[in-house]
């Protein structure tokens, strides 16, 4: 391999007809309970599914618990525009509304959002030579290096509920460039091969099919690993060891950590 490789039920059938079966059980019970009253009455398949629709809508309530600081997109909008305050508000509704079935789905939406922005070496934007963007700052700037867009792609990742044992930040030479660059990595099982999220190409590949990176280390909230060929490698510690990370969750939004 390349470089990279990282409620229970039990019944008794006691009829042909479990619908019969319920209607009957109902008719034996002696109960002037509102409940009652409504699972006998003919219109309790109705009730049924405005309860359950109630119940998914509360559980889209709670996960929609991103909201970015009032203030906050005030003092944006201020100092960047209109423009930059609705990238902002795209993002949350993008953490916010978002229905998709499976992680790749994810992916897809989340690399796709991000590489709109406009890349920025941090000298020229930061007048550093290593400035870590938060997600906000990113979007309010439209742009920043390579880290920035990794950043934001993990953490909207890691708020979307992809655990976050499946991502990684990963450290690599992009080899026609001759320089350090970051990516995303996501590893659907532990040992996989894992697919990588980059600004340079568009397309989310597995890590074979990208033979200009070659990775040096990668990390994340729980541990930090050398390259070992396609995989996440050797476990040499935790991300706290690494003073840029520290300092970024310091400056993270509340609710994204």
């Amino acid at each position: 391999m390349h470089d990279f490789i990282r409620l229970r039920l039990s019944a008794r059938v006691i009829t042909r007809n479990p619908l019969s079966a319920y209607k009957n059980s109902l008719r034996q019970v002696n109960c002037d309970h509102p409940t009652i009253s409504i699972l006998r009455s003919r219109l309790w398949p109705f009730w049924l599914a405005a309860a359950l629709l109630s119940l998914t809508l509360l559980s889209v309530q709670a996960r929609d618990s991103f909201r970015l600081d009032r203030d906050l997109l005030d003092s944006v909008e201020q100092k960047y525009g209109r423009q930059a305050k609705q990238r902002l508000l795209d993002w949350q509704n993008l953490i916010n509304d978002d229905q998709s079935a499976n992680d790749l789905e994810k992916l897809i939406k989340v690399n796709v959002f991000f590489n709109q922005q406009e890349f920025i070496s941090d000298l020229l934007l930061w007048k550093d030579t290593d400035y870590w963007a938060t997600p906000v700052e990113f979007l309010a700037q439209n742009g920043g290096d390579c880290e920035d867009f990794s950043i934001a792609k993990y953490f909207t990742l890691k708020k979307l509920g992809i655990d976050e044992e499946k991502l990684n930040l990963t450290y690599a030479k992009a080899v026609k460039l001759d320089q350090a660059h970051m990516v995303v990595t996501y590893y659907a099982q532990p040992n996989a091969e894992p697919l990588i999220l980059d600004n340079l190409d568009q397309s989310i590949k597995p890590a074979s099919e990208r033979p200009d990176l070659l990775p040096v280390f990668s990390f994340n909230g729980i541990g930090l690993w050398l390259a070992k060929e396609r995989g996440r490698g050797k476990l040499v510690g935790t991300s706290s060891r690494y003073k840029h990370w520290q300092d970024l969750q310091g400056r993270m939004p509340a609710g994204l950590n």
